[in-house]
């Protein structure tokens, strides 16, 4: 009985405390993580470098609500079924290292069910596939800034009748797309977390040094740095065609 009384009171504190449940994993949260994990924010952009924890703070997220909101829906999504499955492979590393997890009911590369009715889904970028589901606990995006538009359109609908958190991670590409627009445009509607990786302590000034050479300014700034940064191809800057636009026009016709 006090062994199951000790089993309750861990679930319990784990279930309000997601740090400590990535402690629980074997992993310190770095300061923004701890962040992002205890003040669980609604609408969260990470523009992070490579590299960063993005990923593995995401996964930590995405199994931590199918385990103690029981009946919650999960979608992992990207640009590609590749790039799904490998966040949804930590997903499932996280699962299996817990010692006495709700049970998995159905399981395979793409998705995980468990016993408390909770469903982790991977998803590629794909408009159609996304529109099957509904009713969402929590979406999670990776790559964002290469998921287009339309698809963002057909994955905010999802979230409707439960008010759902949506978290959004990516280094930048470009001043482009809704990424783009929310990071700068978005107002209080979203709660940013921005890393570069000379301020991660997992990446060394000599491998970024290197990298540096090896790519060249523009792609280390925007992959390293999280600039925003027009495509080296462009004849003119974003700014400078911003800046010649105007709705104080009158239209000659309406």
């Amino acid at each position: 009985m006090v062994r199951r009384s000790n089993a309750v009171a861990r679930d319990l504190g784990l279930a309000l405390d997601a740090a400590g449940f990535l402690r629980e994993l074997g992993l310190e949260p770095d300061s923004w993580q701890a962040d992002l994990l205890t003040n669980a924010p609604h609408r969260a952009l990470l523009d992070c470098c490579r590299q960063s924890g993005k990923s593995t703070i995401a996964a930590a997220i995405a199994t931590h609500t199918a385990l103690y909101q029981p009946g919650s829906l999960v979608l992992l999504v990207s640009p590609s079924q590749r790039q799904s499955g490998e966040l949804f492979r930590k997903v499932s590393s996280f699962y299996h290292r817990l010692d006495g997890a709700e049970r998995a009911v159905q399981e395979s590369v793409l998705r995980i069910e468990l016993a408390n009715s909770s469903r982790i889904i991977s998803l590629p970028g794909n408009e159609g596939t996304i529109r099957g589901y509904s009713s969402a606990s929590l979406v999670i995006v990776d790559e964002a800034a290469r998921v287009g538009d339309e698809m963002m359109a057909a994955i905010r609908p999802t979230l409707a009748t439960t008010n759902g958190r949506l978290i959004a991670m990516s280094t930048p590409w470009g001043k482009r797309g809704w990424w783009h627009k929310e990071w700068i445009l978005g107002g209080d509607s979203w709660t940013r977390f921005s890393l570069r990786a000379e301020d991660s302590p997992r990446i060394s000034k000599e491998f970024l040094a290197e990298e540096e050479r090896a790519l060249g300014p523009f792609l280390y700034r925007q992959e390293y740095l999280c600039e925003f940064l027009d495509d080296e191809s462009s004849i003119f800057p974003t700014a400078l065609i911003d800046a010649a636009l105007t709705n104080e026009i009158e239209p000659l016709w309406r």
